[in-house]
């Protein structure tokens, strides 16, 4: 049985662990980051079930060039009474050694640390991900020693590209450096190759270098990806232990520089490390009282199902908004740095479109108004021909623009920027250029085709693109083919249009006329070519053809929840009902009606198969967030509606303590109950969407 409580403090998770059922512990999973792209994770077991999972991956270049540098360690205690094993690995046809057996409890807060009860022996082991630099330090924390005992711990080297998987055919270099400060140099023979530095003062290094074959990690399996590898070790650390002592390992990932000579990996002690991500943890928690006291949400512990959140979820919002800083990242780009938004963990790096998404639950609604400036002049000062890229290269500063979605996206989050800074510098000088810009490309004709056609209205792309979010293509096969109009982007482009008119209202007449009137004509031709009257909702996409897609799919919702909606009152709420009645799963909304001829209920197996299903009835819970949006807002935010809408959003609340990567979101979950979370196990814009559909339920200036 596992026992989950939330610590004392609101933001630490613990996890008591009496039943120790290994596929139940594998499907919790934990992340820590440092705010440069580098993170660590594993399951709560200390398994790792993916070639994600890892004690150290390091990022070369912030946020991206990810190296898997340290994978696990082998850890030992041995005594009269026997080895005890506090490790767990999974092979093709075992778990061995089966250390999950002495785990107690796990923990997580500013590390995250398992608990273990051996004989004549108690100890804790912890992980502390070093902010800003690609370090880890591993703590044994030996409490209680009744008798001497011996303690090994052998760590496994990756150094490879995260997205690949290590293999016995590698040759790796170790050198002993000479003294315990300096430690254990560790690199591939390949001059260049990126090193690895491991030294735990305190102990003896014995050089003992193995291959161990065959690593097997289940969520590849499951996701039809290569899942064995093979990983090596250099060797062992090991003293002897008779009384309460901490053992600390340090390993630091870095790229050579010719003639240097090695610092010393140790440059800092473990006291010091805790009491700056303590520090870093109380100015986080700052900020997260200065969004309570802005929205005015009353703390309570009690917690019932069913009462309005504004009755004791408090505590998770907490979690929510320290989850929302994992994805706050910094960017190295031409020799500068600045701050941008990782699309998710644990493969994604910083995409154009999911960060204007996220902007403003991650930034704007948890006060971090700096970084949120330098996200948008980031992306702003790398546009072209009118376009905000929708990503960044992982290896180097080039830039993609592949969607007709992203810059719209971004002008919706610099004007949310200016109501909820009044940073009118900013955005008139560094802002409002680019946002013209944009709207003068899309209308007369820019990358990908994109263009304002006769009627006032965005088309893009043909057979070949894929330029909104639901992009799955593979082996040439584009599962959601939405090229020509598509109503997302047309209701984005016309809340763009209202925006600008809006803003120049009372500035500067001439322009806010001419966008108004730009802003009718679409808002007519929208309700023309979309609405369907037989069947009370938006049809999808208009091919260019003029075929008509009437699938459907929640992307109508932003129709509604946009500040500025083309339809009438009528048709907003028949879209809301629809969308309520055939979309709305407890995690968010399916992407295609579960009685459609396409639908696929489960995300699971190859790629192809994969993609058939990422946006045909896989629920995305970003999608919550326009939801609940649009459901207070057709309801004029009446108290009933806020109830209502808080019983929506529960169980992804639930969802933060109970399964997948604790203290986060999950990027989609199966159509099919039980909705099991799939994809990456910490996604920006759910997280982000969450916290802003917690706090249109219960700030005051959510309604009228």
């Amino acid at each position: 049985m596992l026992t989950l409580q939330k610590a004392d403090e609101a933001t630490n998770i613990s996890v008591s662990i009496a039943d120790r059922d290994i596929d139940n512990l594998l499907t919790k999973e934990w992340l820590l980051t440092n705010g440069r792209g580098s993170y660590a994770s594993s399951t709560i077991a200390g398994c790792n079930t993916r070639a994600y999972h890892g004690l150290l991956i390091g990022s070369l270049t912030p946020p991206a060039h990810r190296v898997m540098a340290l994978s696990n360690c082998l850890e030992m205690v041995i005594s009269r009474a026997g080895i005890f094993n506090l490790s767990t690995f999974e092979f093709p046809d075992k778990f061995a050694p089966t250390g999950f057996g002495f785990l107690k409890k796990f923990r997580l807060d500013i590390g995250a640390h398992f608990d273990y009860e051996l004989e004549n022996v108690e100890l804790t082991k912890s992980v502390y991900l070093v902010r800003d630099t690609d370090k880890v330090a591993v703590v044994y924390d030996f409490t209680n020693v009744a008798e001497p005992v011996e303690f090994v711990s052998r760590p496994f080297v990756g150094l490879r590209n995260f997205h690949a998987l290590q293999k016995s055919y590698a040759t790796f270099y170790s050198k002993w450096l000479g003294s315990n400060t300096e430690g254990l140099l560790v690199r591939h023979q390949v001059p260049g190759s990126y090193e690895l530095r491991l030294c735990c003062p305190s102990t003896k290094f014995e050089k003992d270098p193995q291959w161990w074959f065959n690593f097997t990690y289940r969520h590849d399996r499951e996701r039809g990806q290569d899942f064995t590898e093979d990983l090596w070790t250099p060797g062992f650390f090991k003293c002897r232990i008779d009384s309460p002592v901490k053992i600390v390992l340090w390993v630091s990932l870095s790229s050579p520089k010719a003639g240097k000579k090695h610092d010393p990996v140790t440059n800092m002690d473990i006291d010091t490390v805790c009491k700056d991500l303590q520090k870093y943890r109380r100015e986080q928690m700052h900020l997260i009282t200065k969004a309570k006291d802005k929205f005015q949400i009353p703390v309570s512990n009690g917690r019932s199902k069913n009462q309005n959140l504004r009755i004791g979820n408090w505590k998770y919002y907490e979690m929510l908004c320290l989850a929302a800083e994992q994805f706050i990242t910094k960017r190295r780009t031409n020799n500068k740095t600045t701050t941008t938004i990782l699309a998710g963990y644990p493969w994604f790096a910083d995409w154009g479109r999911d960060a204007f998404i996220s902007l403003p639950g991650l930034l704007l609604a948890t006060g971090r108004f700096e970084q949120a400036k330098s996200v948008l002049t980031t992306f702003a000062g790398v546009a072209d021909e009118g376009m905000i890229p929708n990503r960044f290269d992982d290896y180097s500063d080039s830039t993609h623009f592949n969607s007709v979605d992203a810059s719209l996206w971004f002008i919706n989050a610099a004007f949310q920027y200016l109501q909820a800074s009044d940073d009118s510098k900013t955005f008139i000088q560094a802002l409002m250029p680019t946002i013209r810009w944009i709207v003068d490309s899309y209308q007369k004709g820019t990358k990908f085709g994109i263009h304002a056609d006769t009627d006032g209205l965005i088309t893009a792309g043909d057979e070949q693109t894929q330029l909104t979010w639901m992009d799955a293509k593979c082996d040439g096969i584009a599962f959601t083919p939405r090229y020509g109009k598509a109503v997302e982007v047309n209701a984005l482009w016309y809340n763009s249009l209202c925006l600008l008119a809006e803003f120049y209202a009372g500035r500067d007449e001439e322009n806010s006329k001419h966008y108004d009137s730009m802003a009718e004509k679409v808002r007519s031709s929208f309700r023309e070519l979309f609405w369907n009257d037989s069947k009370d909702y938006l049809n999808d996409c208009i091919l260019p053809d003029g075929s008509i897609d009437d699938s459907l799919r929640p992307n109508q919702i932003f129709a509604v929840s946009l500040k500025f909606s083309p339809l009438s009152q009528h048709q907003q709420a028949s879209v809301v009902e629809v969308v309520q009645n055939h979309l709305l799963t407890p995690y968010g909304l399916r992407t295609l009606s579960s009685d459609s001829p396409g639908y696929k209920g489960v995300y699971t197996g190859p790629i192809r198969q994969r993609d058939e299903a990422y946006h045909q009835g896989t629920v995305w819970p970003y999608l919550i967030g326009p939801f609940i949006e649009a459901y207070l807002k057709v309801n004029e935010f009446s108290p009933e509606s806020k109830s209502r809408a808080a019983e929506f959003i529960e169980p992804l609340l639930e969802h933060l303590t109970e399964d997948g990567c604790l203290g986060s979101i999950s990027e989609i979950f199966d159509g099919d109950e039980p909705h099991k979370p799939k994809g990456c196990f910490a996604q920006a814009w759910s997280v982000a969407e969450l916290i802003r559909a917690y706090q249109l339920i219960n700030g005051p200036s959510a309604g009228p």
